[in-house]
């Protein structure tokens, strides 16, 4: 029976994680696109934060060469990035069985969703059996940091637009309801939480974790794509 994931990584060397850091505001999600070369490009959709702060991070990270913006939907946009590192380079210096690691690569799992923090990864994976599933954690938990939040047993994939939490489901309702997304915005994020009585860091967050997982399910499969 296989088994889906939801973990942390918690290592600093991670591509993007310095980005991530210094754009702490932004929603980062990074795919690997393997077909050039012995690096594969990282594609990046933020969602949130400052445009000229996410891309002077990108200018300024030392794991990347180039990028360009390829897309953007209201307040999210989609980049191509080029690494400036090598496999060795990027993870040498903190990942001891770099081996262990690339065999990882031809592990039975498939990893649906990375989502960049300002100090590792945020992922969801599908994996074979318990197995795989084990051989996976346990190379993190011994070379780096691992977490683990969520173990299901196999799932049926969730159709488009669906995955909100509640918390996400509420805030995006009373945010729509006073007004938040109009033009001029009616009510501000801060009235948003005081509606809901909670912080506005935490509805700023809800937001932006909804409206990533909304456009990744609806708007970005609609996108055509990235030439080669």
């Amino acid at each position: 029976m296989s088994l889906v994931a939801e973990f942390e990584i918690r290592c600093d060397v991670l591509p993007l994680v310095g980005v991530a850091a210094m754009v702490p505001d932004a929603t980062v999600l990074l795919e690997l696109q393997y077909n050039h070369g012995n690096r594969p490009l990282f594609i990046a959709t933020v969602t949130g934060g400052s445009r000229t702060a996410i891309e002077a991070a990108f200018a300024d990270a030392v794991d990347v060469a180039d990028w360009s913006l390829i897309g953007r939907a209201g307040e999210t946009r989609r980049y191509q990035l080029t690494p400036a590192l090598s496999f060795e380079e990027q993870l040498g210096n903190e990942i001891d069985d770099l081996a262990g690691l690339e065999a990882l690569a031809t592990a039975k799992a498939v990893i649906e969703r990375i989502e960049v923090e300002p100090n590792g990864w945020r992922q969801t994976g599908w994996f074979a059996d318990r197995d795989a599933f084990t051989a996976f954690s346990s190379f993190w938990q011994h070379n780096a940091g691992f977490r683990l939040h969520r173990l299901t047993r196999d799932r049926t994939p969730e159709p488009p637009g669906d995955g909100l939490t509640d918390c996400q489901h509420e805030a995006l309702r009373t945010a729509y309801e006073l007004g938040h997304f109009d033009v001029p915005r009616r009510a501000s994020l801060e009235e948003v939480a005081a509606e809901l009585d909670i912080s506005a860091s935490s509805v700023s967050e809800r937001l932006r974790r909804a409206q990533t997982r909304l456009i990744r399910e609806t708007v970005a499969t609609t996108w055509p794509p990235l030439s080669t």
